[in-house]
């Protein structure tokens, strides 16, 4: 059977759009794989029209307002999970109109669908309290427990991603000054991050204690599990959970939800605080645009405004005259 122009274009922005002219991550491209995977079987039920007959002609509008509403009822799926197999449609149909000039029209209407809306979120952060506590938590005494306080503090000391983290391989940290490990982000840009001097002496007695501070061994992964095969996102999220949980067993009032997100939210935060313009804060954490990085201003005028709040409720002052009642006020007002 002759393959549809869909399958043809879906293969190519895939295989060599993505991965080859955008240079996207593996994990990148297998979450735009699971989208076109919904959104296929969606066209096949929906349509009544078997997936290898399916072509760009039988995509418009009406199709994929009616998936994202499958989505949203069906799936129960979130706002942002709606936005992101939408975005990963929008960026389909952008390839598909430059390549198919004739399907122009339609692309363009695609793309024009808006994001759905929803309340603006703050980022979750922690204190320096429960940050201290969770980093207090592995047993120094045993090795895995090493292994976990050096994981933990670089992942916080660097605001690194969890894949950024793990893809870390012992050539790409540097201990003499200035001391400083690469990460490489979205779109596999590389960007070099300084490191405390603590984390330094956690991370030179890291290396030495595995045997990976030998040149021959510069390749093998930083972070290894108990095979030495490198880490993976769900076992670092193993790791910071254990040691989250015996937190709370200490202290029940500790509550907050931790995952390894909110490290790297913990460090821009601590930076802001620390005076670090958010130019600054934006190429040490990685982000494409300073508009990101705003999430911590926003939320630390939202914390300052919680704590006047806590202010004015204990403090008294005394009554102000209004000036909508003050004659004389408001003719000089009027005359201005």
């Amino acid at each position: 059977m002759k393959p549809t122009d869909l399958s043809i274009h879906l293969d190519r922005f895939l295989r060599h759009h993505l991965a080859a002219q955008r240079n996207v991550s593996p994990n990148t491209i297998t979450a735009y794989r699971d989208a076109f995977t919904l959104f296929l079987r969606f066209c096949r039920d929906s349509r009544g029209i078997a997936l290898e007959r399916l072509s760009l002609a039988d995509i418009d509008v009406p199709l994929v307002e009616a998936f994202l509403e499958h989505l949203a009822g069906e799936r129960r799926a979130s706002i942002s999970t709606q936005n992101h197999r939408l975005a990963v449609l929008h960026g389909f149909f952008r390839y598909v109109q430059s390549e198919v000039p004739e399907r122009l029209l339609e692309c363009q209407r695609i793309v024009g669908i808006p994001f759905r809306r929803e309340p603006r979120k703050l980022v979750g952060y922690l204190s320096k309290d429960s940050l201290a506590a969770i980093l207090a938590q592995p047993d120094l005494r045993i090795r895995q427990g090493r292994r976990d306080a050096v994981l933990l503090s670089v992942l916080y000391d660097t605001g690194a991603r969890v894949q950024e983290l793990i893809d870390v391989s012992t050539a790409d940290v540097r201990l003499t000054h200035p001391a400083q490990v690469r990460l490489f982000g979205k779109g596999r840009k590389m960007r070099a991050v300084p490191l405390m001097d603590a984390t330094v002496q956690l991370l030179r007695d890291h290396l030495a204690e595995y045997g990976l501070n030998r040149p021959e061994r510069s390749d093998e992964p930083v972070f290894q599990n108990r095979q030495g095969d490198r880490l993976t996102r769900w076992g670092v999220r193993y790791i910071l959970d254990k040691h989250v949980r015996a937190v709370r067993n200490a202290n029940p009032g500790f509550t907050q939800r931790v995952t390894p997100h909110t490290l790297r939210h913990t460090k821009g935060m601590h930076l802001l605080q620390a005076g670090v313009s958010l130019e600054i804060i934006r190429d040490f954490l990685g982000h494409e645009q300073v508009t990101t990085t705003q999430v911590y201003a926003r939320a630390n005028l939202e914390m300052k405004r919680k704590a006047l709040e806590k202010v004015s409720e204990s403090s008294t002052f005394p009554d102000v005259p209004s000036w909508k009642r003050d004659g004389d006020l408001l003719d000089w007002l009027h005359a201005l």
